[in-house]
């Protein structure tokens, strides 16, 4: 196979992409990538260059690993503004490295999309030794590999690669739930009545709650919607990379993957949140409101999922990054992995013991968020 980089992933089109494994998921569709790049939310003054790696053969595009050079750490949720200072007191730049991810997404999935048909295990190889020589070839302090599944995370950490482990906080199906009730009645009694208080006071605000696929979310709601991100964003200090017209873009070409929970009063949408969707799984993204109504943020980011998940049968909720509030929620700790390749030796030994410390205190850190577990004894405590 043939190792290359593309800048510009609509030189790729969206066919021969979107038939690689992985793309089913919708932050690794074509559709989710190269809006990103064709909306201006990832450019290289943004510090978000596009560098995707991909491997083609005799019969095409092979394997595609989703990259970029980054200037910064903003938008990548694993946190290594401690390396990059380290470097920078030695007197070495830690910026530009690589990242194998999605920009602004925390959301674990896949990282090495594959042809059907061909051996993962072997790509794998093949995609890390290409990563490394990227890294040795543009002169970069490292590359990283963020959020992977676990089936992935295996072969990363096969390849020797640096593995870091973090803490979300996820909602799983059980087969049991046939509807919110079943899900509540797998509470502790403190729980439940706690849940059916926020709902309740999210009922009785004279707010109306609906959710709405992306083909049915018209061009004005999204205008409004990105202004509750963008209020939501600045709140917190932040700069709301995301345009409007990707918002756009995602509705018109995703279609059922992207849904959006509103808020209306008086014939005006006062708040929001946006999830995306797979097969699988479900995935929380951005919430912003113009009103502080009580309960309604745990009504339209979490319970309204749960609901969507239980009727939909999709195994698995993920909210976002961090959290813990989500544990009463219903949502558990899991560990999430990063996977890291340090080009300078003695950097590399300083960080494997950095990690080598900091594992334990994650680890213990997840069983004592297990102990909070909202569930009754031997419900969703595995």
């Amino acid at each position: 196979m043939d190792a290359a980089v593309v800048t510009d992933l609509t030189t790729i089109s969206s066919d021969e992409w979107d038939a690689l494994r992985g793309t089913e998921v919708p932050f690794l569709s074509h559709a989710f990538l190269a809006g990103l790049e064709s909306t201006g939310c990832v450019k290289a003054d943004l510090g978000w260059l596009p560098h995707h790696l991909v491997l083609r053969d005799q019969d095409g595009l092979a394997a595609a690993v989703p990259g970029y050079l980054k200037g910064h750490s903003w938008g990548e949720f694993v946190f290594d503004w401690a390396w990059a200072d380290a470097y920078e007191r030695n007197g070495l730049p830690y910026y530009p490295k690589l990242i194998h991810a999605v920009p602004f997404t925390p959301a674990t999935g896949p990282r090495i999309l594959l042809r059907p048909g061909l051996d993962m295990a072997d790509v794998a190889a093949l995609t890390v030794e290409a990563s490394s020589a990227i890294v040795a070839e543009r002169d970069l302090s490292s590359a990283h590999w963020l959020f992977p599944c676990p089936d992935q995370s295996e072969l990363l950490q096969a390849r020797g690669l640096l593995g870091r482990t973090g803490c979300q906080f996820h909602w799983q199906h059980d087969p049991d739930y046939r509807d919110f009730q079943d899900f509540l009645d797998a509470l502790t009694s403190r729980r439940r009545k706690s849940i059916r208080r926020e709902r309740r006071q999210a009922r009785e605000s004279g707010v109306e709650v609906v959710m709405k696929d992306g083909g049915a979310i018209t061009e004005d709601e999204w205008h409004t919607f990105h202004a509750l991100y963008a209020r939501t964003f600045h709140e917190h200090g932040n700069v709301p990379l995301l345009t409007t017209a990707f918002f756009v873009h995602c509705g018109r070409t995703l279609g059922r993957q992207v849904l959006m929970v509103q808020g209306w009063r008086d014939g005006r949408m006062v708040a929001a949140a946006l999830l995306f969707r797979d097969d699988q799984a479900l995935y929380g993204r951005y919430w912003g409101c113009f009103e502080d109504v009580p309960g309604l943020h745990f009504e339209a980011c979490y319970y309204q999922g749960i609901e969507y998940c239980i009727a939909n049968g999709i195994q698995r909720f993920e909210p976002g990054a961090q959290g813990e509030h989500k544990i009463s929620r219903g949502f558990l700790p899991t560990a999430t992995r990063s996977y890291h390749w340090i080009a300078d030796s003695r950097f590399r030994e300083a960080i494997d013991d950095f990690l080598r410390r900091e594992t334990p205190m994650v680890e213990r850190y997840i069983a004592e968020m297990q102990g909070h577990s909202p569930y009754r004894l031997g419900r969703g405590n595995e």
